[in-house]
């Protein structure tokens, strides 16, 4: 059974019908966010019958938007490793410290797991044509679940991101738009494209299903954490929909009984060259300013002005949390220090995250003994390239 029930702006808290496709809020032009059913399911799914399902996001079927299995899109993404890591945390005068690695999602990023819910819903609710702005990591997962369900594939990026995500996207099928700016640049080519073709905007929180997709990454740390959430959360963030996407996994976690209240103090780090989560955070801010001149090296980060910013800034608040600006250089010895000493790979949004507990650490802000996860967002391979050059 499927337990999806409406959707709900998640600004104005207007309600409208979850079968239909849909971008944002036509009220206020705030994202939807998708509700279900929570009391039905908690007498249908026992939790500890999880442990006996496939590993992989789906798992969570029951709280995933879906209705017909026949239009699920799946190429094995979710359930990634929770890393313990002991000879990093010895290296930061740290102890229970964990790394949550979606570098090994399908396409090689936590993308995979977003846009398989939302283009698997996308061909449910009858979509023909796709279109995405993205720095590569998206655009190559939504091209990828395109290609599986064969949807028209439209990936609008900066024309200076990194070949290989321009070369992944064409070859699986992807029509490419290079365009001459930043991710904000792209989203306003894509959505005239978009509303000229009638292709459906998948853009990050422009549409309802993503974050369900990323939300799955909360629910995974709680299963396999034993159902006790870390102290800590650390993680990257440009749109920041699993950043909010976590946080609603934890409200629904609660109320089916999974959890208790306790939550992790949420941090988000961006780079100091875009960082206007963490320029609203500091002067107490509702929402973000666009952050002119945005420039770093974690292409990911590159995001000066989010949709969901409210959402970002409110996850922050409620749980205690802080956000952190950190700089290219200290990302890339980040990335650096967990290759050596946890023999992974990582994409340089990794290391700002890991730039962020070592500062949080020294500061004491995070003690010694408290359990912190970080996120690894994406494989180091996308970006191999330019390892030589830092």
């Amino acid at each position: 059974m499927n337990y999806l029930t409406h959707l709900e702006c998640s600004l104005c808290k207007k309600t409208y019908d979850a079968d239909r496709l849909q971008n944002l809020c036509p009220e206020c032009r705030r994202p939807l966010l998708t509700r279900y059913d929570l009391d039905a399911v908690r007498q249908a799914l026992p939790r500890d019958d999880l442990a006996t399902r496939p590993a992989s996001l789906w798992r969570y079927r029951e709280l995933l938007p879906v209705r017909d299995s026949r239009y699920v899109l799946t190429l094995g993404e979710g359930f990634t490793p929770l890393v313990s890591a002991a000879r990093l945390a010895r290296e930061a005068d740290a102890e229970n410290l964990f790394i949550k690695d979606e570098g090994n999602n399908p396409t090689g990023s936590f993308k995979a797991r977003g846009l398989a819910v939302a283009v698997s819903r996308a061909y449910e609710l009858g979509a023909q044509s796709l279109s995405i702005p993205s720095a590569g990591n998206a655009a190559c997962a939504m091209s990828a679940y395109a290609a599986l369900a064969g949807l028209d594939a439209h990936v609008y990026m900066p024309k200076d991101v990194p070949q290989p995500f321009i070369a992944e996207c064409r070859a699986l099928g992807a029509h490419v738009t290079l365009v001459d700016g930043v991710i904000t640049d792209c989203g306003r080519a894509a959505a005239k494209d978009a509303a000229a073709f009638d292709r459906f905007d998948m853009s990050t929180l422009k549409e309802p299903y993503r974050l369900e997709g990323k939300k799955t990454m909360g629910y995974e740390i709680a299963e396999q954490m034993s159902w006790t959430l870390p102290d800590v959360i650390i993680y990257p963030a440009g749109g920041g929909t699993g950043f909010v996407g976590m946080w609603k996994a934890f409200d629904e976690m609660e109320t089916l009984g999974w959890i208790d209240s306790k939550r992790p103090r949420m941090v988000t780090v961006q780079p100091e060259g875009c960082a206007p989560i963490v320029r609203a955070f500091e002067k107490n801010a509702e929402f973000a300013e666009p952050w002119e001149n945005a420039r770093t090296i974690a292409d990911g980060l590159r995001v000066p002005a989010a949709v969901g910013d409210f959402l970002i800034l409110r996850v922050l608040r409620e749980s205690g949390g802080t956000a952190l600006a950190v700089s290219d250089r200290s990302m890339i010895d980040g990335a650096n220090l967990i290759g050596r000493t946890q023999g992974m790979f990582v994409s340089f949004e990794s290391g700002a995250a890991l730039a962020a507990f070592l500062t949080l650490r020294e500061s004491g802000w995070i003690e010694k003994g408290e359990t912190v996860v970080l996120f690894n967002t994406g494989s180091g391979t996308k970006y191999a390239h330019l390892w030589g050059q830092v």
